[in-house]
């Protein structure tokens, strides 16, 4: 059975799933450094290239790859849950775990990242985090068996419930 984290930017997939994997003994997979590797330049590097449909595609084919895994942590994309078929990939075997946060919180940790390029164009950032957020929320809440506050939480914290979570 793997543990999958899903959620925004920012809301702690990386640095739980890194928790997680040390306390479970559990392999630790993050889906945008995946991507990355195999495509051999950096997430902006893709979308500039190649467009957004493009690196969701390849999203779409780590996410049906890693389906096929067991005892694992995946963090995945906060993108992951826009298609469809990628819901359905890291249900498979897995205890899903949405990590959630509210816009302020999310625009405090991610203002300075040059991880991603821009989602929406003409907006300002916390616009652009509000509008985007607004659309995953119920998405992400389809794929979820668990959602966790993530604003007021340690990534410990949040490590210890998903543990507590994921024995039940």
């Amino acid at each position: 059975m793997n543990i999958v984290l899903i959620g925004y930017r920012g809301t702690g997939k990386s640095e739980v799933g890194a928790i997680l994997a040390g306390r479970l003994k559990m392999t630790y997979i993050g889906m945008d450094e995946q991507i990355v590797r195999q495509a051999g330049m950096s997430i902006p590097e893709i979308v500039e290239t190649y467009g957004w449909q493009k690196f969701r595609d390849m999203e779409s084919e780590v996410a049906r790859d890693l389906s096929g895994q067991d005892n694992i942590i995946i963090d995945t994309g906060g993108g992951v849950i826009e298609r469809p078929e990628n819901i359905i990939n890291i249900q498979k075997n897995s205890c899903v775990f949405w990590l959630k946060a509210s816009v302020k919180t999310i625009v405090e940790r991610i203002e300075d990242s040059t991880q991603r390029p821009a989602l929406t164009d003409g907006k300002t950032f916390i616009q652009e985090v509000a509008e985007v957020l607004g659309q995953r929320i119920p998405k992400y809440k389809t794929a979820a068996r668990y959602e966790i506050d993530t604003d007021i939480l340690t990534p410990e914290q949040v490590a210890d419930r998903i543990i507590q979570l994921y024995g039940t």
